[in-house]
């Protein structure tokens, strides 16, 4: 079946940045088609897009889905003494906890224009059941293509860590978890639904041994590596005291720079760190949202644009994010930039650019998805930007950036038509949120005896 959107903007984010002030985008069997100014010739299914502005799907490289189950704890607090008031609660998480918080993270993130999402998960209660799985079947559930991390902590406060004994495990049940998820869920083939890669959590939560045999598992299964980094100044200090090392010269220490790895936050790095990644070709998902909420930093976005290093957004976890939007990241990392680096710190184009083409760089997958060209998978946002709060704004695209989020008309996900209008058509977001209170609830319970 071919379908045509026809009579939109378009913002391809290809290598030149082409656009087209009125032109159309054709699908079939999952794969764009067509691109190209003016209407569409030939035959298949048509959408009018008029008013419209097409762009590539919207590509999360950094959440924690679990945490949609505690939101608003501990909103006054820094990092370290937020983790410390939330560690005891996730203690208490399991299968049906995780899957209600999944199913209304991804709902959000798809109703904001998302269509590739990436998922942090690591912490697992040993009666907590296949809590993995869960957000496994949450995205498929939704139609997001999904990027999960089996995520792992094995150095606990007894050790000199941050989380409690309870929520750590050995460095043989990680190795083994790690290995169990990609034979079981990892499909490496061109266009998959769904890849794994491997993510110890943090230098204030991890070994230098899980860290290099985690590199080292991941460059024998040919998986990505993800991972906490440089994200307050509390690391900062932990990892010079802890290893002698600054953050990215302890990455380098334990084998983890290289074109395989991105990293969530980046916000205390020098130039010369950025240097060093953009060299190694180690990705950064800026979250300028969570880290305004935590009080954590501004990341360096600029300097990061400027070596060409792979930059991505996250939304990050709803503990520490509670809007959970994806479309709201452009405009918050556009204002957090500049707010760091003054009226050139970032442009419209320069956020779409992050939130698109960078994140799929991110999760190596830039050959696939990330900007409307013929032969990418079809994952493509349609945003309505000819209503009453955005039809005075010439550009289409600095109407996505800087007014407020348009209404999202369509979401198409290989091929896959799963927003309509604003609404999604692959799950009762009513239902879900009805699960997700009751899920927090227990929750709260549970760690309240």
């Amino acid at each position: 079946m071919v379908t045509v959107f026809d009579g939109c903007a378009v913002a391809t984010v290809d290598a030149s940045g082409t656009e087209y002030a009125s032109g159309h985008v054709v699908v079939s069997d999952g794969v764009i088609t067509a691109v190209g100014p003016g209407p569409f010739t030939g035959d298949g299914e048509r959408v009018d897009a008029s008013g419209c502005l097409a762009t590539p799907g919207l590509v999360n490289t950094h959440h924690h889905l679990y945490q949609w189950a505690t939101r608003a704890v501990s909103v006054d607090d820094g990092l370290f003494e937020w983790l410390k008031t939330l560690y005891p609660i996730w203690a208490g998480i399991s299968e049906e906890t995780v899957g209600a918080a999944a199913r209304a993270g991804l709902a959000r993130l798809a109703l904001t224009g998302c269509t590739t999402s990436t998922d942090h998960h690591y912490v697992f209660p040993r009666s907590g059941g296949d809590v993995l799985g869960a957000t496994i079947d949450a995205a498929a559930t939704v139609g997001l293509r999904f990027h999960p991390t089996r995520g792992s902590m094995d150095l606990s406060e007894k050790d000199g860590g941050l989380p409690p004994d309870s929520v750590v495990q050995s460095l043989d049940e990680i190795l083994a978890a790690v290995a169990a998820a990609v034979h079981r869920w990892h499909d490496p083939s061109p266009g998959s639904m769904l890849r794994i890669a491997a993510a110890p959590c943090s230098p204030f939560s991890v070994t230098q041994d899980l860290m290099r045999q985690s590199a080292a598992q991941a460059r024998e299964l040919d998986i990505r590596l993800h991972t906490h980094l440089a994200e307050t100044l509390d690391e900062d200090e932990f990892c010079k005291e802890k290893f002698g090392r600054t953050p990215v010269e302890y990455l380098e220490d334990v084998g983890w720079l290289g074109p395989d790895v991105w990293l969530a936050h980046g916000v205390h790095l020098s130039d010369a760190d950025v240097g060093v990644l953009a060299a190694a070709g180690t990705g950064v998902a800026h979250c300028p949202s969570s880290n305004a909420r935590l009080g954590s930093g501004i990341a360096p976005v600029a300097a990061l644009v400027g070596a060409d290093a792979p930059l991505g957004l996250g939304v990050d976890g709803a503990a520490s994010q509670e809007h959970g939007g994806m479309v709201d990241e452009l405009r918050q990392a556009l204002f957090a930039a500049r707010l760091r680096s003054g009226p050139s710190g970032l442009t419209s184009r320069q956020a779409l650019r992050i939130a698109t083409m960078g994140g799929a760089r991110c999760l190596g997958r830039q050959e696939e998805i990330g900007s409307l060209e013929v032969g990418k998978r079809a994952d493509i946002a349609l945003w309505r930007v000819d209503g009453p709060f955005h039809a005075d704004i010439v550009d289409p695209v600095d109407a996505l950036v800087y007014a407020a989020p348009p209404p999202l008309v369509r979401l198409v996900v290989e091929g896959r038509t799963i927003v309509v209008d604003g609404a999604l058509q692959t799950l009762d977001v009513e239902a879900a949120g009805r699960d997700l209170r009751d899920a927090a609830r227990t929750l709260a319970a549970r760690a309240s005896r």
